[in-house]
């Protein structure tokens, strides 16, 4: 039968968020139910709540960092078993016969991924949820192929920003090769930021954090980041000139990034991660003197998820996480806009 299921929830771009009842399916043959132990909360969420994007269906329940134990498993499931650790990120399934599907990357699914919150739903069932809903919630049910197994030394609350800021920055890391030798420059000390100077230090690079302010050296050192550099000094940034393989600019806001790419050494790639809603100007001398890229990155796939939550167990990475009940999403949405958060807020669900 159906599984009743307390969330919170936005019902209007104007409206904070407020608590929701609704009901989950009950597993079918290969589903997995979980009960929700930790939610992080990602900046996009923010933005979907606030219909940043104009395509927001109310009301919706966000949250795509979901940490749990599973409680029931359907007769075909073999890969989870009752009492499993496990997560979900920001899929909940994909079309799995189209190319990138078949590769491994449902992120870039053609016909489009299911989102864990938001898309149509091809499972809601006997209880007609349209869209999908989130994990700011007690309970969620997904089909087993999209569902992680997070390693005992990883902490659940510290594990759950883990399924989107881990993996989407660990993908791009392991896309443009970084290892040994490799020179990295991170935009922006917050959700992403923290995780993308984690994992890169792991990775063998020298890693460089470009910011506004010198308030999170510290933290960037203590991280594993060997240099800081202000974007407003403007002799840094030009001694600076051409140092980076890659430069991972995790910045949601709009803001300059034509003086970033003088960074960038000959074939270095600044990648984009966050969600800007506005242009970014960029201009082709920039890019052709050293043959430069800017590019982006979207997420990353079940399988590389579930390495990157591997990598991070055996290097002892987690994010730095601020723990909250659910009765404060309306506060910690107000926070992560003034950026006042280190580093990611995760909704604690036994308090809801």
């Amino acid at each position: 039968m159906p599984i009743a299921t307390r969330a919170f929830a936005a019902v209007a771009a104007d409206r904070p968020l407020e608590p929701y009842s609704f009901e989950r399916r009950d597993p079918g043959p290969d589903d997995v139910a979980i009960d929700v132990k930790f939610c992080g909360v990602c900046h996009s969420d923010l933005h979907v709540a606030h219909n940043d994007l104009g395509n927001t269906r109310y009301p919706i329940v966000p949250g795509h960092e979901v940490a749990g134990v599973v409680s029931a498993v359907g007769a075909n499931v073999t890969k989870f078993k009752v009492g499993d650790r496990v997560g979900v990120g920001c899929m909940v399934d994909s079309c799995r016969t189209c190319a990138p599907c078949r590769e491994g990357e449902e992120q870039y699914c053609v016909p489009g991924m299911t989102q864990t919150y938001g898309s149509a739903d091809p499972k809601g069932g006997p209880v007609n949820q349209t869209i999908t809903q989130g994990g700011y919630s007690d309970h969620i049910t997904v089909d087993q192929n999209y569902v992680l197994s997070i390693p005992d030394s990883i902490p659940l609350d510290a594990a759950a920003p883990l399924l989107c800021a881990g993996i989407t920055t660990y993908s791009p890391l392991k896309h443009w090769k970084i290892g040994p030798g490799s020179r990295v420059a991170v935009v922006g000390l917050g959700g992403l930021g923290h995780m993308a100077v984690k994992q890169a230090a792991a990775m063998g690079a020298e890693v460089t954090v470009i910011s506004t302010s010198d308030r999170k050296k510290a933290d960037a050192e203590r991280m594993g980041a060997k240099h800081f550099l202000i974007n407003t000094d403007k002799a840094a940034m030009a001694a600076a000139a051409e140092s980076f393989n890659l430069i991972i600019n995790t910045v949601s806001a709009t803001h300059e990034i034509a003086g970033q790419v003088q960074l960038l050494a000959k074939d270095g790639t600044m990648v984009m991660l966050g969600l800007t809603t506005e242009g970014l100007p960029v201009y082709a001398m920039g890019l052709l003197w050293r043959r430069r890229s800017v590019a982006g990155s979207l997420i990353g796939g079940i399988r590389e998820t579930q390495e990157m939550l591997d990598f991070c167990a055996a290097n002892a990475i987690a994010c730095d996480v601020e723990v909250i009940a659910p009765d404060r999403i309306n506060e910690a949405y107000e926070r992560m806009g003034k950026s006042d958060v280190r580093y990611r807020f995760v909704l604690d669900m036994a308090r809801l």
